[in-house]
């Protein structure tokens, strides 16, 4: 055995290094204890290292699974077609059903681009606006003037709530039904009827011209004539007279003073058709309508009043100052006369088509006044469908 006291002094001494090599102990000058310190240390290290790796792992998967929560994937891969903003859903809207409010809609409704230009393909198109209490018994006369001029026209319904249109799917008047209101007759709702159909057809931006029809309206003439007519026209069609009669000044009231005068005070027929300018107009005011509805009360009629009187105070340069709608008031009364079955015949359709009135269309003398002709009862129908293709020519 050593002695105890070299035993220490050879313990204490580094043993020597390899040959060309330096020894650790001469680069790190540390005591053999302290090495002990720096493997646990190193050691520690390590299984921290591969206790985190396996942390974020699990972490990572747990996020992700989180994020697919808050922000699902499928936000990302919408069907474009049916849920997201796009030109066509805005200039076109599929379908005339919504839930916007009549002051939401006439918002919507007078928004007017500033860019001349359009972003698509523009097809101008003809709305035809139908005010009906209920059934419109002349719709397969109507279905017959429009067959084979898809995407020429356009279809607005404002029937009483609850009523409903009963026609098949391939009628161009299935589901074109607007959101309605109570009519009465005599009452400013009848504006507000007017006022939704125009601003649910300026929601389509193709449609140009608009003109108001009745369930006891029907065409004299064909689609292409009728077309032709609207969109060459350089004129709206509104009549506006100034009567000095209990029916016409009689009706003013002075408290539309000073905003409307009796000077500007004016008569004329619901029946209008107007350029897309014009509806837009229409729609977007408010403070003569408001006027109308506080003072012009059921005896002042505001369908006969309203519209004629608004444009003739500010766009009398843009209307020919009378309607396409041809009727007969010449019998007297509150209402013109009603043509049944046994009025209509091919000399009678003719007169309405040509009955020797001159008008002028487009600033020059004209026999074709009237495009449109109403009262007809029901029992008109049969006789007029034999009579379409001789005379209407449709």
């Amino acid at each position: 055995m050593k002695p105890w006291g070299r035993y220490k002094l050879e313990e204490a001494m580094p043993a020597p290094a390899p040959p060309g090599m330096v020894a650790v102990a001469e680069l790190f000058p540390v005591k053999r204890k302290d090495w002990a310190k720096i493997v646990v240390a190193l050691f520690i290290f390590m299984a921290g290292a591969v206790m985190g790796m396996s942390m974020s792992a699990h972490f990572a998967r747990y996020f992700t699974s989180e994020a697919r929560f808050f922000l699902p994937a499928e936000m990302y891969a919408v069907n474009c077609e049916k849920d997201c903003l796009s030109v066509k859903s805005f200039v076109k809207p599929e379908a005339v059903m919504h839930s916007m409010t009549d002051e939401e809609l006439f918002w919507r409704a007078s928004l007017v681009p500033k860019k001349l230009e359009f972003p698509f393909n523009r097809v101008i198109k003809v709305a035809f606006m139908f005010l009906t209490r209920g059934p419109m018994p002349f719709l397969p006369l109507w279905e017959r003037f429009l067959k084979g001029h898809q995407g020429l026209y356009s279809i607005y319904i404002h029937a009483q709530p609850g009523y409903k249109i009963n026609v098949s799917e391939s009628s161009p008047f299935y589901r074109r039904q607007i959101p309605s209101e109570e009519v009465s007759w005599g009452s400013i709702s009848l504006i507000d009827a007017e006022k939704r159909l125009l601003s649910n057809a300026l929601l389509d931006f193709s449609n140009e011209r608009f003109v108001l029809l009745s369930e006891s309206c029907i065409p004299v003439f064909d689609f292409p004539t009728v077309y032709k007519y609207l969109t060459e026209s350089d004129y709206s069609f509104v009549e506006s007279y100034d009567e000095d009669s209990p029916r016409g000044r009689g009706r003013y009231s002075r408290s539309m003073y000073p905003e409307i005068q009796l000077h500007q005070w004016r008569k004329g027929s619901e029946w209008f058709e107007l350029n897309r300018d014009l509806a837009v107009n229409v729609v977007a005011d408010y403070k003569y309508y408001l006027l109308f509805s506080k003072y012009c009360k059921p005896s002042c009629y505001p369908d006969e009043h309203y519209i004629s009187t608004y444009l003739n105070m500010f766009h009398p340069a843009q209307t020919a100052n009378r309607s396409l709608t041809w009727v007969n008031w010449s019998f007297g009364g509150p209402h013109p006369a009603l043509y049944g079955q046994e009025n209509i015949t091919a000399e009678f359709i003719q007169t309405i088509r040509n009955n020797g009135t001159i008008c002028t269309y487009n600033n020059k003398p004209s026999t074709y006044c009237y495009l449109f002709a109403r009262k007809f009862s029901p029992s008109a129908l049969e006789p007029l469908l034999n009579l379409s293709s001789s005379v209407m020519k449709f």
